[in-house]
This record gives structure tokens, sequence and C-alpha cells, in this order.
């Protein structure tokens, strides 16, 4: 008999980091599962070893915020390469933490990422070029909120 290999074990890379300005919050109001929001994505840089760029005005997450204060986050966007690839980006995440910390983010607040739970898996669509490996990887971001926006380190799963 042939010995069967286990699964390959995960392990990421750093690949770049998004910062990225965000406009004001709206409530689009209260829906069965909680409340939806919107939130701009204005503009932002991206930087790292992998990828730079910026973001490009327009964008927009779309997050519903569960009863319980979990955050389901729905965003997409677009990062202009250097080489000026339009990237698409559909980021999907949850923020979660206690109601103390999340009366605290909410008042905006400098919260220790270590108090939250706040990670996402970002999708690339990216064309035929230099850019392909993004559609061909998986990825998890951590992201932290910054005043005024957030930052979304971005790393690649080998």
């Amino acid at each position: 008999m042939t010995a069967i290999e286990a699964p390959n074990i995960p392990a990421l890379d750093y690949a770049f980091t998004i910062s990225a300005q965000i406009g004001p919050v709206l409530s689009a109001g209260l829906h069965a599962q909680g409340e939806r929001l919107h939130i701009p994505i204005l503009s932002g840089q991206v930087s790292g070893p992998r990828l730079q760029g910026k973001i490009m005005p327009g964008g927009s997450d779309w997050p519903l915020v569960r009863p319980d204060g979990t955050s389901e986050i729905a965003a997409s966007y677009t990062i202009l390469a250097e080489d000026g690839t339009a990237i698409l980006v559909h980021n999907r995440g949850l923020r979660a933490s206690s109601p103390e910390v999340l009366k605290r983010l909410r008042r905006g607040e400098t919260v220790s990422p270590s108090e939250y739970y706040f990670y996402a898996t970002p999708v690339f669509e990216a064309p035929e070029g230099p850019h392909h490996w993004l559609r061909d990887t998986i990825f998890v971001a951590s992201l932290a909120p910054r005043p005024g926006g957030i930052e979304i380190a971005v790393y690649a799963v080998r």
C-alpha cells in the first residue's frame, strides 16, 4: 500500500498593506439580520513587497452589524497598480468584540487590535500580465481602524 500524504499546512507570507481613507458612516437602516451601514472608500495607498499602487475613489464597504454587535464586512473597491493596471478587490470579513470594545470603536477611540477580532479574505480580479498572481492566490488580511480610515495587512497563503 502507498502511504497517503497529509494536506499541506498553510503558512502566510506578507504581501502588502492597504491604507484606505473612508468617509462618514451612513446607516442604510435596520434589516432582519441587523443594521446595514454604508462606508464610502475615498482613497488610499497600497505598499509592500508584492504590490504598490493607490486606492481609487468610488469604492464602498456595506457592513452588516448583527444584533450581537459582530460586523460582517462586505467591501468592493479598485486598486490602481503603479503600472496603471486596475485591480478589483472584493473583501469579506468579520469584526467581533465585546460590547464594551464595540462602544469604544464606535466612539472613534484608539483600541488595540488585540482587543477585537478583525480579519478578512480579500479576492482580487486582475487581468493577464504581471498581476495575475493575485487571482491565483488565497489571501487573508488583518484589519485595524485608524483615524479617518482603515489599515489592511494582506498575507498570501502558501
